[in-house]
């Protein structure tokens, strides 16, 4: 028992110096093998592990609810594309990235959803993508899901919902199924996109750049 009860102390500590360098590293992973050892690491090699904390707050590849839109343009070209390709506004899918992964490329959810757009393996094959890790392909092809969704559905919501819960719940509700999960998804996504959407607008027409930075925290010369 006292030997146990060593164990549990010598893991807690180790979890807790983990997700106490994550402030600085901001990616810690965790997986539980077939003897019930659990894994911890800052740089995962196996499709098991899964990211337990980030400074966005995922916690096993899912996120908490934010009030506030996610600042993060490093995808915007890529964003852009895709969206051009697939008669899709970049605030949308823009929007929907930061749902689903916060703009971690390597996102691995409890479920097995990957990558930037958190696609699940049968949905990448269907779509043909090599590498559901990849930002360019990954974007490319959660671009063109959602604009299949948007035809099938004729709805923005009903679209977003099939993209959480699966076309089948949306078609056997006939509508937003009653998901809690999927109520908040579809709500973030949509608060997130109206504030996407005013930073796309706020670019200049034909540019394919994001907007400069920020200077208010800058000094005038």
């Amino acid at each position: 028992m006292d030997s146990l009860m060593r164990r549990f102390a010598i893991a807690t500590g180790v979890v807790s110096l983990l997700l106490l360098a994550a402030d600085a590293a901001a990616a810690v992973y965790r997986y539980v093998d077939d003897r019930g050892v659990i894994h911890f690491t800052d740089a995962p090699d196996d499709a098991r592990y899964q990211r337990i904390q980030t400074d966005w707050g995922v916690f096993a590849g899912r996120q908490r609810p934010r009030a506030e839109t996610p600042p993060e343009d490093s995808f915007d070209l890529l964003i852009l594309r895709s969206a051009r390709n697939h008669r899709l506004e970049p605030a949308l899918v823009k929007a929907v990235i930061a749902a689903e992964s916060n703009f971690e490329p390597r996102a691995l959810s409890p479920v097995g959803a990957q990558g930037l757009m958190q696609l699940m393996p049968k949905t990448s094959r269907d779509l043909g993508v090599g590498n559901p890790f990849h930002p360019g392909q990954n974007v490319e092809a959660g671009s063109r899901y959602l604009r299949d969704l948007l035809d099938r559905f004729g709805d923005l919501r009903r679209a977003l919902a099939a993209y959480n819960a699966g076309p089948d719940a949306v078609d056997r509700y006939r509508g937003v199924p009653p998901f809690p999960e999927t109520l908040d998804y579809v709500s973030r996504v949509l608060t997130y996109y109206r504030g996407y959407h005013a930073e796309f607008r706020r670019r200049p027409a034909g540019s394919s750049h994001p907007p400069a930075a920020k200077t208010k925290n800058r000094r005038a010369p």
